[in-house]
Parts: C-alpha cells; structure tokens; sequence
C-alpha cells in the first residue's frame, strides 16, 4: 500500500519541466507529457507489490494500463480486480487487467502498435525475446530481469548476524526472488566457521504451509520447478561439493506439495552452470575469496546485476567493494532492505530502467521542447 500511496505523491509533487531564455530573446521551456498506452507484465512470485509499483507511477505519469497477471496466481488475481473495479474515482478503461495461461496476450501487447510501452518483471530469457520484438515498433522498455546476489562475508563481519541474514536470503520468497542471496562470497580467514554454521542451519530449516507460523520455507510454485531445481542440483554433484543436499519432499504430510529443501553447494569454478545460472529455487553456492579485489571479481562474474550484500564491521571497506560491484542494490551488513522512496534497478543483464522512487514517473513519460523568439522591435 505505501508503494500505492507513494507512486500518487509523485503525481501531485511533480514540478513539470524547466524554462530559460538561451539567449536574449529566444525562449525555451518543456513539458512532461504521458507516454501513453503501458502494458505492464507482472510474475507470479510476488504478483500484487510488483503490478503496483510499475501502474502506480505510470497512471501517476497521465497513461492508460494493461495489467497481464500469471495465472499461476489466479484467486489473488481475482481479488486485486474487485478491488481495482470497487475504485468508483478511477473511470473506466484506465486500468486494465487480464490473466492468462501462456502468453498470447502478452505476445499481443509487446507487438501492438498501439502499445507505447512495456513494463516487465521476469527472467532474464524473456526480457530479451520482449526487447527483440519490441524493437520492431521501438517501444519504450522497462526491464526488471534476473538476478544472482552474491553475499561477500569479510573476515572481520560478526557471524551472529551474518548467518541468520544468510539464511533468510536464501528461503525468504522460497528462494523464488530475483534478489534470493544465492552466492555466499566467504574470505578464507572465516570460511570454516561460516561453512559449519550455514552447513547446520540449512540441515534444520523448518519447511511448512504458508499459513504455518513456525515454518521457514514453504512450496515451489508447482512440482515442474521441484524437478527443475532438483536436476540443477543433481548436474551440480559431478563438479562442486554439496554440503547440503536438500531435495523433493516425497514422505510425510507434505509429499503432496512442491516442496524442496534447502541446498547448499560449495564450488570455485565460476564458469559453472550452478554459479552462471539463475536457479530461482532454495539452492545456494559457497565459494572463497582471498581479498577484497578477488570478492569484487568473483561478485561481477556473472551476467547479472540485480542486487548484492557485504558484510564486514568495517564500514569504510563495505561502502569501497560496494561501489565495485555491480548492481543496482547494495546492502551493507544487511539484505532485501528496500523502500518505495528508493529507485530499483538492474545492472548488466538484470534490467533496464528503474522503478520507485522519484525517478520512475520519468520511465512513463516524454519530454515536449517549445521555443519561442521574440520579434525584434521596430527602430526608433
């Protein structure tokens, strides 16, 4: 809701373009104006706070939306409608929604000319095929894609709080976040202990129903990602360590859903498929560095961009290896901290564009120039 409240602050607070006179007599000034028609493609991991922090400052922006919503998430789908239809000030044919299985309508907004632009939250894959197509009737793109977060633990960072932000990052969302904490970047100074600890929290995850208030990690969103996950994994034995080997639950009260245990694998090859690839599942990587130059190199190694964590309690080291990594989002001794008055981006192949903060607005918008010239007086 604050993502709501916020994206309509900046429709009132917007100070509209600038005005000067470039040279005497000559005059210029420029208006923001509403980019037009958006579709905006949400994803099933988190379908309502990610529609509304691209819709809101578009509709905040003057644009028309269609919202296309998965449909693995259909009765939450169902339920943002009504709540979107009992909205009596906002008129018809302004915000639009529509679930689909597949994605005929979605292939349907990319290619219409009629559509100005597109907002899409999704895999790295389909960012790209969206931006191919796209191309075609150069539409404005806004891109939040994948993601890889490496977690660099310093020597000197207290393992108390390290470890519980370690293990959050991994099960929070059920490692299905494009911000899932699926690198852990360990010096070698504290890579045993750091090992051990993480090697006993993941052997004691609790796994659960959502509406379980003692469980850690709940279900995939369907068994196909249970099988997908879990070959990842299986490929992953023939060239890396695992030091936990989670897997499908196939006993107990909870065999009937997609569950999968947490997975911890300690690898150094960064060309591995484990460390290139977004796995979207509880599975999480351990690798060693020896400095800080070789925890920048190992965190940039991947195509990805999204977000990443460093941890040390020295905060002038944290904020120096942050402004090496790149990513959109750096947590210093801390991950998933995140705020709507903030932008969200992504470097590299996680995205283009931004969303929140003061600047999103801009995405759904172009820029008119007028220009005036004075007449020149007649003489005296």
């Amino acid at each position: 809701m604050e993502w709501l409240r916020y994206g309509a602050a900046t429709a009132l607070l917007q100070t509209g373009g600038r005005a000067l006179e470039a040279a005497p007599g000559m005059h210029f000034h420029s208006d923001p104006e509403p980019l037009g028609v958006v579709g905006v493609i949400s994803p099933w991991n988190s379908p309502i706070i990610l529609s509304v922090r691209a819709v809101a400052p578009a509709l905040a922006a003057g644009c028309t939306v269609v919202l296309k919503l998965p449909h693995q998430t259909a009765l939450t789908n169902a339920l943002f409608s009504r709540a979107i239809a009992a909205v009596k000030s906002l008129p018809p044919g302004v915000l639009n929604v529509i679930t689909e299985t597949g994605s005929t309508g979605a292939s349907m907004l990319v290619d219409s000319p009629l559509v100005n632009m597109i907002s899409y939250t999704g895999s790295t894959k389909v960012g790209r095929l969206i931006a191919a197509n796209g191309a075609r009737t150069l539409k404005r793109l806004n891109l939040e894609l994948g993601g890889k977060a490496p977690l660099i633990v310093f020597d000197d960072a207290n393992l108390d709080v390290v470890v519980p932000q370690i293990v959050m990052a991994l099960v929070a969302m059920n490692g299905q976040f494009c911000c899932t904490g699926s690198r852990v970047l360990a010096q070698r100074g504290i890579a045993d202990r750091l090992r051990a600890a993480l090697i006993e929290a993941y052997q004691n995850v609790r796994l659960g129903e959502s509406e379980d208030p003692q469980a850690q990690l709940g279900p995939l969103i369907d068994k196909a990602s249970v099988q997908r996950v879990d070959a990842v994994v299986a490929a992953a034995g023939s060239y890396a360590n695992i030091l936990v080997r989670g897997g499908p639950v196939n006993e107990g009260p909870l065999a009937s859903g997609a569950f999968y245990r947490p997975t911890l694998i300690e690898v150094q090859d960064l060309s591995t498929d484990v460390i290139q690839s977004e796995v979207f599942g509880p599975v999480q990587t351990f690798e060693i560095f020896d400095d800080e130059a070789d925890a920048i190199m190992r965190a940039n190694a991947t195509e990805f961009g999204l977000a990443a964590s460093v941890f040390s309690d020295d905060t002038a080291r944290g904020r120096r290896v942050g402004k090496s990594v790149q990513a959109g989002h750096i947590w210093l001794n801390c991950w998933g901290v995140m705020s709507e008055h903030f932008e969200q981006s992504g470097f590299k192949q996680s995205g283009i564009g931004v969303l929140c903060g003061p600047r999103a607005i801009e995405q759904f918008q172009e820029i008119k120039v007028y220009a005036s010239v004075e007449a020149t007086p007649a003489s005296l």
